[in-house]
C-alpha cells in the first residue's frame, strides 16, 4: 500500500507539472515552465500577505489533517512573496501554492504528521518533498536545497524534513509550498496561522 501511495504522489506532481507546463505553453508560442517566482513576479501578483514569523511545531496527535485547517503553521520563517490563485509574472498560470522566501539553508519543517511519498528532483519545483497526511491530503515542499527525508520516511509535525534552496530553477532563496486534496490545490493561507 505504501508504493501505491507513493506513486499516486509521483503521479500527482508529474500532472501539475505537467498541467501547469501545458497551460502555460497553450497561453503563448515562447518557452514557458512552472517555475517559483522571480523578483518580478512579487511586482505582478497580488501584494504580499505578511511575514511568516513562526515555522511549524507538534501538532495534535489522533486528529486528522481535515481537522487540523487553519490552526497549521508555515513550514518556514520569511517572507510571503506569491499567493494561491494570483497570476504569475511569466504569464499563463496561477499559483496553485505560496512561495516564502527565505535564507538558504533555512529548516524546513513538516507542517503535520505524514509518511514521505515523494522525495527527489521534479522540473518546475526542483527537489522536491511531498508528503500523504491521511484522508488524501498531501502537502508539497518545493525549491529545497537538501531533502533530509526518503520516502517511506514517517515525520512529526514540526520534524526538519528539507533545506530551503533556490533548485526550482528562479534566482530567490525560498520554499514553494501547497496543500493538496484528492489531487486537487488548496489555498495554504486557509490551513495555517501567519502568526
Amino acid at each position: 500500500q505504501a508504493a501505491a501511495r507513493a506513486a499516486e504522489a509521483r503521479r500527482a506532481a508529474a500532472a501539475a507539472a505537467a498541467a501547469e507546463q501545458q497551460q502555460a505553453a497553450s497561453s503563448s508560442s515562447s518557452e514557458r515552465r512552472p517555475s517559483r517566482p522571480t523578483a518580478s513576479s512579487s511586482r505582478h501578483s497580488e501584494p504580499v500577505v505578511g511575514e511568516v514569523r513562526k515555522s511549524a511545531g507538534p501538532t495534535p496527535t489522533g486528529v486528522s489533517f481535515g481537522q487540523l485547517r487553519g490552526q497549521l503553521r508555515f513550514p518556514v520563517r520569511g517572507e510571503l512573496i506569491g499567493r494561491f490563485g494570483a497570476q504569475r509574472a511569466e504569464g499563463g498560470t496561477t499559483w496553485k501554492g505560496v512561495f516564502i522566501r527565505a535564507a538558504s539553508g533555512a529548516e524546513v519543517r513538516a507542517v503535520a504528521a505524514g509518511e514521505v511519498v515523494f522525495s527527489d528532483w521534479l522540473r518546475g519545483y526542483g527537489n522536491l518533498l511531498i508528503l500523504d497526511h491521511g484522508g488524501d491530503y498531501l502537502s508539497v515542499y518545493g525549491n529545497n536545497d537538501a531533502l533530509l527525508k526518503v520516502v517511506g520516511d514517517n515525520v512529526a509535525g514540526g520534524d526538519a524534513i528539507a533545506s530551503v534552496g533556490v533548485s526550482g530553477g528562479g534566482p530567490e532563496s525560498g520554499l514553494y509550498f501547497e496543500v493538496r486534496h484528492q489531487g486537487r490545490a488548496l489555498d495554504p493561507l486557509q490551513w495555517v496561522r501567519l502568526n
